[in-house]
């Protein structure tokens, strides 16, 4: 007989259903959402699972790298589609949507998803940094922009190397206004320099990558 296994994942632990192939519950149980901690329990059930269900998620990527690894055959579910499947669960818990993704790699109602690799991971990081990094930095500069020109201090144009000269400027002999852009610039720079260095690390990702370096050759395109 075929089994089929449900995983819930959250922060600390795993919600872990089994299935018999007529849909009877074989076995439950929660442990640590750790890699080693689910494959050693699946391996220590002394049954051949047939599919491993996890919805795809931040905390499920690396327990399905770790799954796969060990030779278990698993799945990642699309979110959407499993939410739509349990909409009619009547008391939603870790230990029941465990079940409903064991019932569902039992009938086949999934919809596999893939999962990203490790350095496809680890570039959407920087990528995310990056951005993150970069849109504080111009949250501040709006900032303070804003703060003096209600105090009829207007910056205007500047560049990144001159702005914070003229924010100086223009407090210049306003003791609480001085306090306030100092402590704003001392976060902008130190908001600048990180950007500026996970910026370099992509620059320098993207020209080993061949596929960027000729999307980089491409000219933007020319206003009629």
């Amino acid at each position: 007989m075929e089994y089929y296994a449900g995983i819930d994942v959250s922060l600390e632990s795993a919600s872990v259903c089994v299935l018999d192939a007529t849909g009877r519950i074989v076995r439950e149980a929660k442990v640590a959402s750790e890699p080693e901690v689910v494959i050693a329990w699946f391996r220590g059930l002394g049954l051949a699972v047939a599919r491993i269900g996890l919805e795809a998620g931040p905390l499920s990527q690396w327990l399905y790298v770790g799954i796969r690894e060990a030779g278990l055959t698993v799945e990642l579910f699309e979110t959407r589609h499993v939410r739509d499947a349990f909409k009619a669960m009547p008391v939603k818990t870790d230990r029941n949507d465990a079940r409903g993704i064991a019932q569902l790699m039992r009938l086949g109602w999934f919809r596999p998803v893939h999962c990203k690799s490790l350095p496809a991971q680890e570039t959407r990081v920087l990528l995310t940094a990056r951005k993150l990094l970069q849109t504080k930095n111009h949250d501040i500069e709006m900032s303070l922009r804003g703060v003096l020109r209600g105090f009829g201090l207007k910056v205007g144009p500047t560049t990144p190397r001159t702005f914070p000269g003229r924010i100086r400027e223009l407090v210049a002999g306003h003791p609480t206004l001085s306090t306030v852009a100092e402590a704003l610039l001392a976060a902008r720079s130190t908001l600048f320099e990180q950007w500026q260095k996970l910026e370099k690390r992509l620059r320098s990702l993207a020209r080993e990558d061949r596929r960027v370096r000729l999307l980089m050759t491409m000219r933007p395109p020319t206003s009629s």
